[in-house]
């Protein structure tokens, strides 16, 4: 039986993508430097893979009788990580620290919800989550290796 608990946990997760989907288009935009063409393409792929998994949490909510946030505001007050103005020059290297910090808080989330869904018996959003934590983990290693 669904919960509210993993009701709202995975409206938690709609709201952190909203504002990592913001950031990760922010690091594509404003990236320079000698890695500028790696960090852009890896940037721009990760946005593509956050916003289809920000979809995929928000129907997944609707599936099971919940209603995702849909607002700026609500993402903000609700994400796990925060949302930061570019208002001076980030280094590249920066960037992917960030990126890091932000996908390690995301692990604990995901791994939050593993446990959630698999109290309320709900094997198939267990499935996505457990899935997209996968997916998670392998950019972390990537990027943990590109800083050194």
């Amino acid at each position: 039986m669904v919960t509210n608990n993993l009701k709202q946990h995975l409206n938690e997760l709609v709201a952190t993508h909203g504002v990592l989907f913001t950031k990760l288009h922010q690091h594509h935009w404003y990236v320079k430097g000698p890695n500028f063409f790696v960090l852009h393409e890896k940037f721009e792929e990760l946005y593509g893979e956050v916003n289809e998994q920000f979809d995929e949490f928000a129907e997944r909510l609707l599936t099971i009788g919940g209603q995702p946030y849909s607002t700026l505001a609500e993402y903000i007050e609700h994400s796990s990580i925060e949302e930061a103005a570019y208002d001076s020059a980030i280094p590249a290297e920066e960037m992917v620290k960030t990126l890091v910090r932000d996908f390690n808080i995301l692990v604990n989330d995901l791994e939050k919800g593993i446990d959630l869904a698999g109290e309320a018996s709900d094997d198939i959003t267990e499935d996505m989550l457990i899935g997209y934590k996968t997916s998670i983990e392998k950019h972390l290693w990537m990027l943990t290796y590109y800083l050194g």
